[in-house]
């Protein structure tokens, strides 16, 4: 059960933060979308989202050799809530428009083409 000092943890880091916005406002993503939106390697990218899957904030699943991560459908009312307005917030500020930007401008993205290389 994720609890709201989790909750909070697990978010005060930037990178998770920003991948959460991302994962928020897009549905689902796999991991070389996330590498390419954020500029970071992948395995920085991975070691973030398993910390969010481990808070109990994310889902994966797996398709052949990639893994894509959502904002967990089971999580407490309050915390989707507050996901919410913080990514709302965000997106209107324009702070993370460079990360949507990058990732809409990311050639061959999963169910285009086969993603990842």
């Amino acid at each position: 059960m994720v609890t709201p000092d989790i909750y909070f943890k697990c978010l005060s880091d930037a990178t998770r933060l920003r991948c959460m916005v991302l994962l928020y406002g897009e549905g689902e993503l796999c991991v070389c979308e996330l590498t390419y939106a954020l500029q970071l390697s992948q395995p920085k990218i991975s070691r973030h989202l398993a910390q969010l899957r481990q808070c109990g904030l994310l889902d994966d699943r797996r398709q052949g050799q990639w893994v894509y991560y959502k904002v967990n459908a089971d999580l407490p009312a309050w915390s989707r809530e507050v996901l919410s307005v913080v990514a709302k917030q965000l997106t209107k500020s324009g702070l993370y428009d460079e990360d949507h930007s990058r990732l809409q401008s990311m050639k061959d993205r999963p169910g285009v083409t086969s993603c990842c290389g």
